[in-house]
């Protein structure tokens, strides 16, 4: 198993330096992850950074609407033309929780295919932050639904700046509720090779973490 190309190795905290961004671009070429992750005000550095690196190539994604989603739709839109122009191949986006709990599903799946559609003409793909620990299972399943009807291209499970992060049952009942034809990336406390592999097993094909050097160089 190639690990590392299931990686999307993340730096989103709020104080993130320009010097760490740059860092963890030379780490994804070295390592040969599968993509980086950052907040969308770092994506053209990246891009600027990434280029300049000699290696295989390494996608761009881009966090909207985070870590809460409860902004306007249209801030999340601009917010996604403006990743995706600056070299954003990838836009992970949050859903709007709120509008989930309240049962509002026509404005919820309305909120993800905005951002879908405007991701779409870029050529950019949306995976959809769904933030389970925030959901019972009957939300987790409908969140992947609308996801599904939206045409995201994955449900994910978490922004790392909730109360808890992906757990192998989560990740499970994501893939079951999607089938094969969609992507689930688990997110969030993946700290060890051994987690890794755990969610891995329960379905996932992408990784979003922050420790990805030490999960691929683990004995």
């Amino acid at each position: 198993m190639e690990l590392n190309k299931y990686i999307d190795h993340t730096l989103l905290k709020a104080v993130a330096t320009e010097k760490e961004i740059e860092k963890l671009c030379e780490e994804a070429k070295e390592y040969g992850f599968y993509a980086i992750c950052v907040n969308s005000c770092y994506v053209k550095k990246a891009k600027e950074y990434l280029n300049d690196l000699p290696g295989e190539d390494v996608k761009i994604a881009s966090v909207i609407g985070f870590p809460l989603g409860a902004m306007s739709t249209e801030s999340k839109v601009f917010e996604t033309k403006d990743a995706c122009r600056n070299g954003a191949g990838e836009i992970d986006m949050v859903i709007n929780l709120g509008l989930l709990k309240d049962k509002k599903y026509d404005e919820c799946l309305a909120d993800i295919k905005a951002v879908v559609d405007a991701a779409k003409e870029y050529d950019s793909i949306v995976k959809v932050i769904i933030e389970t620990c925030y959901l019972d299972k009957e939300e987790i399943v409908k969140a992947c639904e609308l996801s599904a009807t939206a045409k995201a291209a994955f449900v994910k499970t978490s922004t790392g700046f909730g109360t808890g992060g992906a757990n192998p049952e989560d990740v499970k009942l994501m893939r079951d509720t999607v089938g094969p034809e969609m992507g689930v990336k688990a997110s969030g406390g993946i700290r060890d090779r051994k987690t890794a592999l755990e969610m891995i097993e329960a379905g996932a094909n992408r990784l979003g973490v922050s420790a990805g050097v030490e999960i691929v160089t683990e004995k």
